[in-house]
């Protein structure tokens, strides 16, 4: 690529990484790919450090998490986790910088802007397509192919090779998708010990959630005298609002958050201005008008809308399967229970199967510099984590608690570079049975032996904290809802992952700005549901209608 045009690109990726940093954008990548530098490394993986022929380094940037505590005298640039991957697989890690949360993506931009980025970073989506574009990030095919376990290899295409499909650009890999399980489902979580004090069934359908909302405004069972029915806040459509979100809310019309998916005739039509939104807003339209959602939501973040929740406000709210952990905080108070919460999977709003909105398992990639001298050691990265977090030996129980090797809270974890989750889990179908039954012979990963272990502490009385364990992972638990969902396939799952179109990456932002200030305007009461309809005009014209070309001319040469 000539110098110019490699200039004109890097400058198109300091844009790109501002709008990231400023917002999100979930949509995957496809466009050029650099080369292989002459000088990489690509000698088969071995399987422990007296194998390996010399120790190489990985550079990297990371972001402080304040949930990660570091033992006495250890840091990011020294720590036991660094050292167990040195010493197990010959990968010394190295950070070029550290950053909190609120600066780490402006850093991150920085860096990328005068071409200084490190072996190793983790990016999103668009951000992939954008260092891909601008040359300045490797194909992996061959060193992947050649450095991967097979342990690997299985593990990240689990979901059919779909996940590691979105990281492939004109037929080379690109990138690691930072995988997780796309069957990330919501539920409804309701408080039981209001519906038994108020004489009210569980919820089946909507118009249940409707009559209980309801109850729970007119009869005021908390005694705040400040009731509302449902909880909501200022982002209810984002993927990342996990509790107080609308998305389930839509999905019990049949209406979805900006997904591709098909229409009657095989094409691809955006969610977004289908006819069930129209339905979902006017219910919700009416909900507001009762008093039924808090009046200031729209300023009110997660945390902010929650303490509804927390202090008796509010016993209606829709989440992910974590919302228990988020509840707690208003359902323990000095060691006792003193809010009971059921988890439900999400009712319908006209007796059809409710389809649980999902994604891809995968928004982030970790990619590779061009100029690494050893991306080989980043594919051992990987490796090593695959192994340790799905089958450690005592020894390797430091990469997840530290030198003492013993769980404490301090989430060394989140000290490995390099993580991936697994795509399938049949938590669902094994904790609720183990925990019932008291049988923890029948546990199978790592995962459901940590949440049996606290889920039981709060079975036998010796930790009630562990009460939101057990809401997620115990009989009729949220994760209890999963096996027939999964077995009926009451989810839909977006069908486009390709990269940003031009259309989208010019036009999308707007049109999703578009979208949430009609959708609020109509379910705050202060325009006519109708103009649901001239919103989808406007969608349309204002570029839609090409984005929409763009994505069926991709899904034609995909199906």
């Amino acid at each position: 690529m000539k110098r110019k045009q490699k200039s004109l690109l890097i400058g198109a990726l300091v844009l790109s990484f501002a709008l990231t940093a400023c917002g999100g954008n979930n949509a995957t990548n496809k466009a050029n790919q650099a080369e292989k530098p002459s000088n990489a490394t690509t000698a088969p993986i071995q399987e422990s450090a007296q194998d390996v022929q010399e120790v190489v380094e990985v550079s990297t940037v990371s972001q402080s998490d304040p949930y990660l505590i570091f033992d006495e005298g250890e840091s990011f640039d020294k720590n036991s986790v660094y050292d167990a991957y040195e010493k197990d697989i010959g990968v010394k890690i190295t950070n070029k910088w550290v950053a909190d949360v609120t600066q780490f993506k402006e850093k991150l931009k920085m860096t990328i802007a005068s071409n200084d980025i490190p072996d190793l970073m983790l990016v999103e989506a668009t951000q992939l397509k954008d260092l891909a574009d601008a040359d300045m990030i490797m194909d992996i095919t061959d060193v992947y192919d050649e450095n991967a376990t097979d342990e690997t290899k299985k593990f990240l295409t689990m979901d059919g090779g779909m996940q590691m499909k979105t990281a492939t650009i004109d037929g080379k890999l690109m990138g690691i998708p930072s995988s997780y399980n796309p069957y990330q489902f919501q539920y409804l979580f309701v408080r039981t010990d209001w519906l038994k004090k108020l004489n009210l069934p569980e919820p089946k359908t909507m118009q249940d959630v409707l009559t209980i909302a309801e109850a729970f405004k007119t009869k005021d069972p908390g005694g705040t005298g400040k009731p509302y029915g449902l909880a909501v806040s200022k982002e209810p459509f984002k993927i990342d609002t996990g509790v107080t979100g609308l998305r389930a809310f839509l999905n019990a019309y049949h209406a979805y958050e900006n997904m591709w998916m098909e229409d009657d005739s095989g094409n691809l039509v955006n969610s977004d201005i289908q006819p069930q939104v129209k339905d979902a807003l006017k219910a919700l339209q009416v909900m507001f008008k009762k008093g039924l959602i808090d009046p200031e939501f729209a300023v009110k973040d997660t945390e902010k809308e929650a303490e509804l929740l927390y202090n008796n406000n509010v016993g209606l709210v829709f989440g992910a399967s974590w919302t228990p952990a988020q509840l707690a905080k208003g359902a323990i108070k000095d060691g006792k229970v003193v809010q009971e919460w059921g988890a439900y999977s999400i009712p319908s709003a006209d007796g059809n199967p409710t389809l649980n909105q999902i994604g891809l398992g995968v928004d982030q990639y970790y990619v590779i510099s061009k100029q690494a001298k050893h991306p080989e050691g980043v594919i051992r990265l990987v490796n090593q984590w695959i192994a340790v977090d799905n089958h450690p030996t005592e020894d390797q129980k430091v990469y997840k608690y530290g030198k003492d090797k013993i769980e404490k809270g301090n989430n060394y974890w989140l000290l490995s570079p390099l993580r991936v989750g697994k795509q399938l889990d049949n938590n669902g179908e094994i904790l609720p049975k183990a925990i019932e039954t008291k049988d923890p012979s029948i546990l199978q990963t790592n995962d459901q032996e940590t949440r049996y272990e606290r889920a039981m502490k709060y079975v036998d009385g010796s930790d009630i904290n562990m009460w939101w364990e057990y809401l997620i992972s115990g009989p009729n638990g949220a994760s209890s809802h999963n096996p027939k969902m999964m077995q009926n396939k009451e989810y839909l799952q977006d069908k486009f992952y390709g990269a940003a179109t031009p259309t989208m990456v010019d036009r999308l932002e707007l049109l999703k700005k578009k979208r949430d200030e009609i959708y609020f305007k109509i379910i705050m009461n202060q325009v006519s549901v109708d103009e649901f309809d001239k919103f989808v005009t406007e969608w349309k014209k204002l570029g839609g209608d090409d984005i929409t070309k763009e994505v069926n001319e991709w899904y034609a040469s995909h199906k």
